[in-house]
């Protein structure tokens, strides 16, 4: 990696501020002062140094957001701000959030700048657990239930099965394993039902319990393990 993209990324400052540092004689690899912007080094086996200070090697973040209304699942929009801008003092990363909740849609939202991670988890094939609490304008038929876990059809095709548990006459859980353009509300529609409320509880195992709306934190180690476990037992199963 070069040296000033590592320090850059490790939220040292801009390209330009860090190539002033090196050519200023701050920084050491190894304890050997290096003056070459472009310097290439291994970052996993090699001691980064500022005035004597050590920068540790940290090329991915993940955090958990529990999205509030009024933003998009975005990494700029236009007309909205987006869920980035929540996440402060990382502008040094190209976090993106994994999948989408629409701008008053609430709830579980992971963000993360692990391209690879990111694309496994919402690739159809490996059917993430997404589970969203619901409120709608009518009474929710029983009959949903198995017409939910029958599939129910967009966009030409069946949905995958969904697990619908009713709370009260409008109030559920709906698990789905897909991702499809509005689909917990579009479920909802093909039976005259309007969505009102609608928050994701959890995605994987990852919820927003204690998290206010609007706040976040860092995944731990276990965490994101975890999530790698998670696609690579879906990987083995096709």
């Amino acid at each position: 990696m070069r040296l000033d993209k590592f320090l850059s990324q490790a939220g040292i400052g801009t390209r330009k501020e860090v190539k002033i540092l090196i050519k200023k004689g701050f920084v050491s690899l190894d304890d050997t002062i290096i003056k070459q912007v472009d310097y290439d080094f291994n970052p996993y086996s090699t001691i980064v140094k500022l005035n004597d200070k050590i920068i540790e090697y940290q090329p991915y973040y993940y955090f958990v957001l529990n999205k509030p209304e009024g933003y998009v699942s975005a990494c700029n929009d236009n007309v909205y701000p987006t869920v980035i801008e929540l996440i402060e003092g990382y502008d040094h990363v190209k976090l993106s959030p994994v999948g989408r909740l629409d701008v008053d849609t609430t709830g579980t939202l992971l963000i993360t700048n692990d391209g690879n991670l990111h694309h496994r988890l919402i690739a159809p094939k490996y059917h993430v657990d997404k589970k969203y609490y619901v409120e709608t304008d009518f009474k929710i038929p029983q009959d949903l239930v198995l017409a939910f876990k029958n599939g129910i059809m967009l966009d030409g095709e069946l949905t995958l099965p969904g697990e619908l548990e009713i709370i009260d006459d409008k109030k559920a859980y709906l698990t789905i394993h897909q991702g499809k353009f509005h689909q917990v509300k579009r479920m909802f529609q093909n039976f005259n039902l309007k969505v009102l409320k609608l928050d994701r509880v959890s995605f994987a195992f990852l919820n927003h319990d204690n998290l206010k709306l609007g706040e976040y934190r860092t995944l731990t180690k276990d965490e994101v393990d975890g999530l790698k476990k998670l696609v690579e037992s879906k990987e083995n199963n096709h």
